[in-house]
């Protein structure tokens, strides 16, 4: 696999060694994500308990270095407790690359057990200068009309 024209060996072997203060470290790698729900009742069976939920995520890069998003991971909970991990290469096929200011948003969809749940999670980076980090997915509430006040 490449990213930015390199491979996963040439981006580990080029990674400068450097000692930056953190602050100044972490606005360079900095991505915002925000998301927007939409409980799906045509797609769910609310007597079998299945609720089915889409959701819209935006990615905008916050911070001063073109990065890509390389892969996912997610941890869907419902009002029960049943967790479920997802983990995956790109979202929806895509491994967008992200200059400074620039955003992506794409939509995807999951299914829980209970009318009300949350997702938190990660999306894996690499920095065009080879650095890797994590971009943080805020806890967001899927949720019935009606069910939560």
């Amino acid at each position: 696999m490449r990213f930015f024209g390199k491979s996963r060996a040439a981006l580990r072997r080029t990674a400068p060694a450097r000692s930056v203060d953190p602050m100044a470290q972490e606005k360079r790698y900095q991505i915002a994500v925000s998301a927007k729900t939409r409980y799906l009742a045509e797609q769910s069976d609310e007597a079998a308990g299945r609720y089915v939920f889409a959701y819209t995520i935006t990615i905008r890069n916050a911070g001063s270095v073109t990065a890509q998003l390389i892969s996912r991971h997610w941890i869907i909970t419902d009002a029960q407790g049943l967790v479920q991990e997802v983990r995956g290469m790109g979202v929806v096929g895509a491994q967008p690359v992200l200059r400074p200011g620039q955003s992506h948003e794409y939509s995807s969809g999951t299914a829980i057990a209970t009318p009300v749940g949350i997702m938190r999670g990660s999306y894996q980076m690499v920095a065009e200068d080879g650095t890797r980090f994590d971009a943080d997915i805020p806890e967001f509430t899927l949720s019935v009309p009606r069910v939560l006040h």
